[in-house]
């Protein structure tokens, strides 16, 4: 199983508020076979540009954003150092954004690695483990990147690669098969007193017949409680994700949360987000009908949130999970929203723990504009209370 390799980070979090999370719910382009042609890569990057270019900007209430979520390999890799550049030149300090990376083999993922070997030293030595064992250099690796503009405006660069082989395991052809990866960052941000992780896709869900990932993350957070009294405070899940409704994630999801055989201390508290892409995906020039999309906000089901149905989100309790969940639709949108404080019940009742601050589509001229989310769906009780 992947190590969990803790990191401190120099994130000046403002105490006692919430944090604000932008969600970039965009269109990927996807191949059974081959790579991404120039023009879908172009089209890739013009899309994350926007955004950034937006967040840059900092129009309204964005100018307190503090974590950006891009899908699974969506970055061309050519694209890479454009996308430091400008978060290292326009982004405000104390800034996190996370983003997938289209495919790579295993010797330019090293040499990634090594390029920011002081953030990645210990990272280095799992994947050296590897290449030593055997022929693995040309394996294809789908990775991440978290990129954090720390209080003084230093950019720290730490990489993931998907420890899930994907559909590797359903082919005989070895050509399919993926890199495993061997970690996950536990990044412990310092002085704020706020722990996350981000993960790609089906690493939340994968598992063997003695041991899984989340158990591995949640007795972690355990361990960082008992020691600290202070647990996981977000888990990103950064997806391309086709079945994001899958009954496996509302399986983990219930474990996390349920604390079905043991206390669970270190992730009561955890707020999991899972951004994906948009419907407008392309698997191989097509549109995939009913996929991708629906990006969503899992939080413990003691905080109080509203029951709502609006044509851009909904919350819901995941099928009868112990969850409180606000599910976003399906389109190609910007999802700007907070992440809740660390308390199970707000006293005052009609404090809300988690609030959409904007929802933003794709205008043709190529801008985005807000669009309105808060008529409601036809036949739907609103109501604030809370979910059991």
């Amino acid at each position: 199983m992947p190590e969990i390799i803790e990191q401190k980070v120099n994130l000046q979090f403002p105490l006692g508020h919430h944090l604000h999370c932008l969600i970039a719910q965009l269109p990927n382009h996807l191949h059974t076979a081959g790579g991404a042609l120039a023009a879908e890569q172009e089209q890739r990057w013009s899309a994350i540009r926007s955004v950034l270019e937006l967040v840059s900007r900092g129009e309204g209430n964005l100018k307190k954003l503090h974590f950006l979520l891009f899908p699974e390999s969506s970055l061309p890799v050519n694209r890479f150092d454009d996308l430091l550049d400008r978060v290292r030149t326009d982004f405000r300090p104390n800034t996190v954004t996370m983003i997938g990376i289209e495919h790579l083999s295993l010797r330019e993922y090293r040499q990634f690695l090594e390029r920011f070997r002081d953030d990645n030293a210990e990272a280095i030595t799992l994947v050296d483990n590897d290449i030593d064992a055997g022929d693995v250099l040309e394996m294809p690796v789908n990775w991440c990147a978290i990129l954090i503009k720390e209080a003084d405006g230093r950019l720290r660069v730490f990489l993931e690669a998907k420890s899930h082989p994907f559909h590797g395991e359903e082919f005989i052809d070895t050509e399919h098969d993926l890199y495993r990866g061997r970690h996950f960052y536990l990044l412990r941000s310092r002085p704020s007193c706020f722990n996350f992780m981000a993960i790609i896709c089906l690493d939340y869900l994968y598992r063997s017949l003695y041991q899984s990932n989340i158990k591995q993350i949640i007795d972690h957070a355990n361990q960082l409680y008992f020691s600290t009294r202070q647990g996981l405070d977000a888990l990103f899940v950064i997806q391309c994700n086709p079945k994001p409704e899958h009954k496996a994630y509302r399986d983990v999801v219930s474990g996390c949360y349920g604390e079905y055989l043991e206390d669970l201390p270190g992730v009561r508290e955890t707020v999991t987000v899972f951004g994906n892409a948009s419907d407008e995906t392309l698997l191989d020039g097509r549109l995939v009908p009913h996929g991708f999309g629906h990006a969503a906000v899992v939080i413990n089901q003691r905080h109080r949130l509203a029951k709502v149905k609006f044509p851009e989100f909904a919350t819901d309790d995941f099928d009868g999970a112990p969850v409180c969940r606000l599910r976003f639709g399906s389109g190609t949108r910007l999802l700007y929203f907070n992440l809740p404080l660390q308390h199970e019940l707000d006293p005052r009742s009609s404090r809300v723990p988690l609030k959409v601050h904007s929802i933003m589509a794709l205008a043709p001229s190529g801008t985005w504009e807000k669009v309105s989310a808060m008529e409601p769906a036809e036949g739907y009780w609103l109501g604030v209370g809370t979910q059991n």
